[in-house]
């Protein structure tokens, strides 16, 4: 197994780690913003105002990417699998 297969190995990991990962953030940090500006825009200064609407939205956001994303981590897995004896012969 040289450097190059390794590192190939983990730049996919990544990739897929960044991918998931904001598929699910970058909507509850939308739907944060938005409420900021409101805030902002009226003059109310509660903190936990912007809380719940981002904890929803992350929660929708998982329940409806769920199949996406077990589906890419079995794909990812697989396929990392039936490229074992690839990697180490």
């Amino acid at each position: 197994m040289t450097p190059e297969v390794v590192v190939e190995v983990f730049r996919s990991a990544l990739y897929i780690i960044i991918l998931l990962v904001s598929a699910v953030v970058v909507p509850g940090l939308i739907v944060g913003l938005i409420v900021a500006i409101f805030q902002a825009a009226t003059s109310i200064n509660e903190q936990t105002l912007s809380f719940l609407p981002r904890l929803l939205v992350t929660l929708g956001a998982l329940i409806f990417l769920a199949n996406w994303i077990f589906s890419t981590v079995i794909g990812f897995t697989t396929e990392l699998y039936l490229s074992i004896p690839e990697l180490i012969g």
